[in-house]
C-alpha cells in the first residue's frame, strides 16, 4: 500500500512535490484549480508536463492523483451552473491528465432535493460526456475519473455503494470511471468497520455492488462526527470517532494492499498533513496486517481478488470500449 497527502497547490505546482516528499509521501493529491472558483488555473502544458516528468523521476514521490473542483454539480437542474460544472470537468480532466495523474477525483454533485433517480441518467451522461470532450481536447486517453462516496448530507449523489453502483450501470459500464472510498464518508454514511468480520463485510459488500477493479484509491481520514452522522468531517488520524483499531482493520485488508491511501486530515497545526500524519497512517497499516496475518495463520482469511495495483499514468485506453492501461508502480507497499 503507498500512503499520500493531499497538498496545496498554492506555492505552485513543482513546490508541492518537494513539499510531498518532506511529509513522506508516496503519493501526493493536489487540486487542478482552486477548488472554489470557476476559473481555472493558467497551467502551461510546459509546466504539467514538466511536473509529470519530475514525479516519474522522483526516489520518493511516485505517483499523482488530482482533485476536481468542489464547485461542479452534474445533477443541477440550474443550465448556467450545470454549463459550468461541464466546462470545469472536462478541464480538470485535461489538465489532470497532462500532469501524469492516475486518477480525477470528483464529487458528483447533489441533486437538490428531486430525488436520485430523477438525476440518474443525466449524470451519467455528464460524465462520459467530460471523459470523451477531454479525450478530444487531449488528442487521446484521459486518466480515469474517480466517483467519491459521499458522507449523505442532503441530496448529495454517491452516499452508499448502491448508488455508485447505479451510475456506473447508467453509464454502461464505462472504463473510464473508478471509484474513490473515502473513510470519514463511508462511516459518517453509517457503515461501521470496527472488527476484521466487519472490514471483510465492507470490502466483499464493494465488490459484489461495483467490483474491486472500479476501486481506484483511498481516502484516509478519521471523523470528528458519529458513524451515521452524515456529515462530511475529517479528523486526524487516531482523534477521531472511528479510531486507529477500525481504520486498521480496513487498511489491512488483504484485498486492498495495492491501493494508494491518500489523507485529507487536517493535521497538528490544521494546516494540512505532516510526516506524523503519514507516519501515524503506516502505524495503524502495520498494526492491521498484524491482525489479518494473525486471523489468516488461524486459517481464516477472506478469498477476495485484490484491487488493481497502484498505476503512475492513469490513462484509460480512450473511450468506452477499452479497458483501462497504465504502466505499474514500481512500488507495492
Amino acid at each position: 500500500m503507498l500512503f499520500g497527502a493531499h497538498l496545496s497547490a498554492a506555492g505552485g505546482l513543482l513546490p508541492a512535490i518537494d513539499r510531498a516528499s518532506d511529509v513522506g509521501a508516496e503519493v501526493i493529491q493536489v487540486h487542478t484549480q482552486s477548488p472554489r472558483v470557476w476559473k481555472p488555473n493558467a497551467y502551461s502544458p510546459e509546466l504539467l508536463a514538466e511536473f509529470a516528468q519530475r514525479v516519474r523521476e522522483h526516489p520518493h514521490v511516485v505517483s499523482t492523483v488530482c482533485h476536481a473542483s468542489y464547485l461542479i454539480n452534474l445533477a443541477s437542474p440550474d443550465p448556467e451552473l450545470l454549463e459550468k460544472s461541464r466546462a470545469c470537468l472536462v478541464k480538470n480532466l485535461e489538465v489532470a491528465t497532462l500532469m501524469g495523474a492516475f486518477g480525477l477525483v470528483l464529487h458528483l454533485g447533489s441533486h437538490r432535493g428531486v430525488g436520485f433517480d430523477e438525476v440518474l441518467g443525466g449524470v451519467a451522461l455528464e460524465l462520459e460526456r467530460a471523459l470523451d470532450h477531454a479525450e478530444d481536447l487531449l488528442g487521446g486517453p484521459s486518466c480515469r475519473l474517480l466517483m467519491e462516496n459521499t458522507a449523505g448530507a442532503g441530496g448529495t449523489l454517491g452516499r452508499s455503494f448502491t448508488e455508485l453502483a447505479r451510475v456506473l450501470e447508467a453509464a454502461g459500464g464505462d472504463p473510464r470511471l473508478g471509484i474513490c472510498l473515502d473513510t470519514q464518508h463511508l462511516f459518517a454514511s453509517g457503515v461501521s468497520y470496527e472488527s476484521l468480520d466487519d472490514a471483510d463485510e465492507v470490502v466483499r459488500g464493494f465488490d459484489e455492488a461495483i467490483g474491486l477493479e472500479r476501486l481506484g484509491c483511498l481516502h484516509l481520514n478519521d471523523s470528528k462526527v458519529p458513524c451515521g452522522s452524515n456529515r462530511d468531517r475529517h479528523e486526524n488520524l487516531g482523534e477521531g470517532l472511528i479510531g486507529r483499531r477500525a481504520l486498521g482493520s480496513l487498511l489491512g485488508h488483504p484485498a486492498l494492499q495495492t491501493l494508494a491511501a491518500v489523507l485529507e486530515v487536517p493535521g497538528p497545526e490544521r494546516n494540512g498533513p505532516t510526516a506524523s500524519d503519514l507516519a501515524a497512517a503506516r502505524a495503524i497499516h502495520t498494526a492491521g496486517l498484524r491482525r489479518w496475518r494473525r486471523r489468516a495463520g488461524a486459517g481464516s482469511t477472506p478469498q477476495l481478488r485484490r484491487a488493481p495495483q497502484q498505476v503512475r499514468d492513469g490513462r484509460t485506453g480512450s473511450r468506452r470500449g477499452r479497458s483501462p492501461a497504465g504502466a505499474p508502480s514500481q512500488r507495492e507497499r
